[in-house]
């Protein structure tokens, strides 16, 4: 058992996955982000009081664990009747067959398209009547889903989460319906310059790895995705070997160990699907273009990475926030944008894998000014690899991280959502205890090594979509 402040922040640093398409769309930052319709003005009131009505002072991470064995991570707050679930099976899109890619990501969108009793509108409408959310996502590492409902709706909405999970439908019209917008969604995002650089970013980084296919897979890839497919990875996927749950609201621990077993007992002990090996991140040196006729360039910018549990990360995550994470204040703002007006956004971050990891960052600017805009971003690159940050920089970076934290969650969902990433990337339930510690620990010699060790300009790799100046 843990007490922590009000109001923890997610963790930092973890990719985003494939989005459910089109109007339904139910999925976002992290693992989730709830998009409530059909709501009336007085339900709508409601559910907006959670956003900021926490306990003060202080609230419990509790460890649930269920007679079968299936563990969870509680925040108990029953001074609002609404209970929010957010779950994660790890593995993800990674595993998706190359001729298939995409196959996670669209059995995601298709989950809540009917599923036992129900076909899809009758499904979609009991959510609307009750005021449930619920949804899912695939990113390349884990296979995610989220539950919100009111307290006096829990029989129903527990009910639609385990149909969903343990018997989908995948009936013909929604299998077709949904294909058709991913496959305008393909269309697309063949045109989005951030996009196409993206995909290229990984092709080429990550070539010869699952990590090189998009999680939304290709046009050919998502024709070739059959009812059976969907089938045979739901079995293989969403096993409880592989299951993470985060909960937070109107729910004692008793009742939720026995909600475990109701909702996931059913699901198949064990995975078959094989390990993702470890990768080394390999981005190619030097700019590749992807000709658009845009009037900008939009480009991304790579290093390779660390992953979650490296020992430098936090020297790491202070040192990005210092170069081109930390908005206005950051390096890169200040010498691309501030003194420049080269661009309206340049950022970079720290982006972990479960098997890799990389530092990415971005920026648009006019085709005539894009090859100063990357001159700048080398000077800071190697400027910070040389150097590292001053002890005012470094000072200021971690009180900023520091005082910032507490504010940046601010939903049960986000709390959740919070809990289940602490338990992906090992970080102990007693990691918000931690957490300040740790970053107000790094040194400036921390700092310094970390730089030198990421930051190498040399081997600094742009992929750019646009007509930039040569």
């Amino acid at each position: 058992m843990l007490t922590i402040p009000v109001l923890p922040s997610a963790g930092e640093g973890s990719p985003s996955g494939t989005m459910k398409p089109g109007r339904k769309s139910r999925v976002g930052l992290r693992f989730l982000l709830p998009v409530v319709v059909g709501m009336t003005a007085r339900i709508a009131g409601l559910v907006g009081l959670l956003l900021f009505t926490l306990p003060a002072g202080a609230v419990t991470v509790e460890k649930v664990t269920s007679p079968k064995g299936i563990e969870a991570w509680l925040v108990r707050d029953h001074s609002n009747p609404i209970i929010a679930m957010e779950i994660a099976f790890k593995g993800g899109a990674a595993h998706d067959p190359a001729p298939k890619s995409g196959l996670a990501g669209m059995m995601a969108a298709l989950l809540d398209e009917g599923a036992g009793p129900y076909d899809s509108q009758a499904f979609q409408q009991v959510l609307k009547d009750k005021v449930i959310t619920l949804g899912f996502n695939a990113g390349r590492d884990s296979f995610a889903g989220h539950l919100k409902t009111l307290s006096e709706n829990r029989d129903t909405a527990f009910d639609l989460f385990r149909l969903s999970l343990t018997q989908p439908r995948f009936d013909k019209e929604p299998v077709e319906r949904i294909r058709g917008q991913l496959l305008a969604g393909l269309m697309r995002e063949s045109q989005d310059p951030n996009s196409q650089a993206s995909r290229r970013l990984f092709e080429t980084t990550f070539a010869g790895h699952p990590y090189a296919r998009s999680p939304r897979g290709t046009i050919e890839t998502v024709k070739a995705i059959q009812a059976a497919d969907l089938r045979a990875l739901l079995r293989a996927q969403l096993t409880r070997d592989r299951l993470v749950v985060g909960v937070v609201g109107d729910i004692t621990p008793e009742e939720l160990a026995r909600r475990l077993d109701e909702l996931f007992g059913a699901l198949p002990a064990a995975s078959g699907l094989g390990d993702i090996p470890d990768v080394a991140a390999r981005p190619p040196a030097g700019l590749t273009v992807i000709p658009k006729d845009n009037p900008q360039t939009s480009a991304l910018f790579v290093l390779p990475g660390l992953r979650r549990d490296d020992p430098d990360w936090y020297a790491a995550y202070v040192v990005n926030y210092i170069l081109g994470g930390g908005g206005f204040s950051s390096r890169l703002t200040e010498e691309v944008r501030e003194k420049r007006g080269l661009a309206y956004s340049v950022t970079s971050y720290l982006s972990p894998y479960a098997h890799a990891g990389l530092v990415v960052g971005s920026v648009a600017t006019e085709n005539s000014r894009f090859p100063e805009s990357v001159r700048l971003i080398k000077e800071e690159f190697r400027r910070m690899h040389d150097e590292g940050p001053s002890e005012k920089e470094l000072a200021d970076a971690k009180t900023y991280l520091n005082g910032s934290f507490p504010l940046s969650q601010d939903s049960t969902t986000a709390i959740a959502g919070l809990l289940v990433q602490m338990q992906v990337d090992r970080l102990g339930i007693d990691f918000l205890d931690r957490r300040a510690g740790l970053i107000e620990a790094v040194t400036l010699d921390d700092a310094r090594r970390a730089a030198g060790r990421l930051l190498d300009v040399n081997g600094l790799s742009f992929v750019a979509v646009g007509k930039p100046a040569q």
